[in-house]
């Protein structure tokens, strides 16, 4: 196989031609270096090529036999491997555990090769650090992958891997996937498990999942990650069938909640409010019945909520992120940490005490008010951002020493209104790359379900990426052209 020919199949494919005998895991393993070798350089999407990915061991058989896979440098732990989180702090960390989640990636055949980039501890929606630089957006050199999960989704999009890890907690495989032109899902609460150390890590606002190219994809990955397992705080209603399954199921007629206005503070840009309008014509052609919603929580209640909601995490995590640099033996400083992390630690301890209530009812009250507004329909249709890409600087970086911890927050809540709001309730919602700008930047639309309800979103999105096909579109920086 020819790397111009590795870089156009999907997941899926890959494991195709492996089980046919037409391409064994080891070359798919050798034209992932290559691609890597190729085109890394240039986009900075990930920080490790594992020097033994050769040797990297996957079961046979399996939904994705023999695929290579990349994690991201956060959230799900591969043992004796390093995960550094993109922070200084934790330079040289090695966990001794295997997530579940790796465990599931090697049962199903995916091999592990590497791991990618991510801003310090996940804090900024842009994927830059001090320890690791900028990674840079496949389609436009000079715009941002997003973040998160900017690292994972960069490399997928040029090619390294059809396939690899992300976790979103407030957006983190959304932005990235509507960024760079990807699929992205992020499942319920409950539907991927933590453990076995992280179970219900945050309230369950971040879940592990994956980027990719096709839905065909994401259906074979939520088959292969969703499990329950003991310690796991609750065990989510499972599946009728396999996800796969679903995709020759008939979708039925649904009720679909269409959101045209702002829900932060940023206007959505031209070019994707005609991309909402033209994807809710197509399903009001599809025979859905289609209404425009108004956003679910009122702009300020919406904003103290989500105050409340992260200034109680942050302080939760200050203890955390304590006792990380003493297992580390290293002071928290500006040798360590970043500048906005290092004034979010500050602005924390300088806050009065959280009160674990507040944070609580907050909680509860979103996933009430919102769960209430959203109940008559059976998906929503929404901007997954309201800006394509942004160019490098513009964003919340930590990096950034000029932005205050208050601006930081306000930011967040502002460019990610139409994401972290899912976060809390626990609904699952997937960005799809329906449309491009006119500069020809991906332009990603996301789909929210029912609690518990990936099946529909397995179905609608397959009637969508079949309506309007996005394989062939590609970005101009990837592997294999020349």
């Amino acid at each position: 196989m020819k790397l111009s020919e590795y870089v156009d199949h999907d997941a899926t494919g890959l494991a195709s031609l492996v089980r046919t005998g037409e391409v064994t895991p080891l070359e798919l393993t050798g034209l992932a270096r290559q691609a890597h070798d190729e085109i890394n350089p240039r986009i900075n999407a990930v920080i490790e090529f594992y020097e033994d990915a050769e040797t990297v061991a996957g079961s046979d058989g399996g939904l994705f036999h023999g695929v290579p896979f990349l994690r991201k440098d956060s959230g799900a732990t591969e043992a004796g491997r390093l995960q550094e989180d993109g922070s200084r702090l934790l330079k040289g960390f090695r966990p001794q555990t295997d997530s579940y989640f790796i465990r599931h990636a090697r049962d199903a055949g995916l091999r592990t090769l590497g791991r990618t980039t991510t801003p310090e501890f996940g804090t900024s929606g842009f994927t830059e650090s001090i320890l690791n630089g900028i990674t840079r957006n496949p389609w436009n050199l000079e715009r941002s992958a997003g973040g998160s999960s900017g690292g994972s989704a960069a490399a997928v999009a040029a090619g390294i891997t059809p396939i690899a890890h992300g976790n979103d907690g407030g957006g983190s495989i959304r932005v990235p996937a509507a960024w760079c032109g990807l699929v992205g899902l992020n499942p319920s609460r409950g539907r991927i498990s933590g453990g076995p150390n992280t179970q219900d890590t945050g309230f369950g606002i971040p879940r592990e999942f994956v980027l990719c190219r096709t839905v065909r994809d994401m259906a074979a990955a939520l088959d292969v990650f969703s499990a329950p397992h003991p310690g796991d705080p609750f065990i989510i209603v499972q599946p009728s069938r396999r996800y796969v399954d679903e995709l020759s199921q008939p979708t039925g007629r649904l009720r679909v909640g269409v959101a045209r206005t702002k829900w932060g503070e940023i206007d959505v840009e031209p070019e994707i409010l005609n991309a909402v309008d033209s994807a809710a014509a197509l399903l009001e052609e599809m025979g859905h019945i289609v209404t425009e919603i108004a956003p679910p929580l009122e702009p300020e209640e919406r904003k103290r909520l989500r105050m409340t909601i992260m200034q109680g995490r942050f302080s939760l995590s200050r203890a955390s992120l304590e006792d990380t640099a003493r297992a580390m033996r290293r002071p928290i400083s500006a040798d360590t940490l970043e500048p906005v992390n290092l004034k979010l630690l500050e602005h924390s301890r300088d806050s009065p005490p959280s009160n674990f209530a507040d944070l609580l009812e907050a909680l509860r009250s979103m996933r009430f008010r919102v769960g209430e507004a959203i109940q008559p329909f059976d998906i929503l249709l929404t901007p997954t951002m309201p800006t394509v890409a942004l160019p490098h600087g513009t964003g919340t970086c930590t990096t950034n020493p000029t932005v205050s911890a208050k601006e930081h927050m306000d930011a967040n809540e502002a460019l990610y209104a139409y994401l972290g709001i899912f976060n809390v309730t626990g609904h699952p919602s997937v960005s799809l790359p329906l449309a491009q700008s006119h500069s020809g930047l991906p332009i990603g639309l996301q789909i929210v379900g029912r609690f518990g309800d990936e099946a529909t979103l397995v179905r609608i999105a397959r009637d969508l990426e079949e309506a309007r096909p996005w394989i062939d579109r590609r970005p101009s920086v990837r592997a294999g052209v020349g």
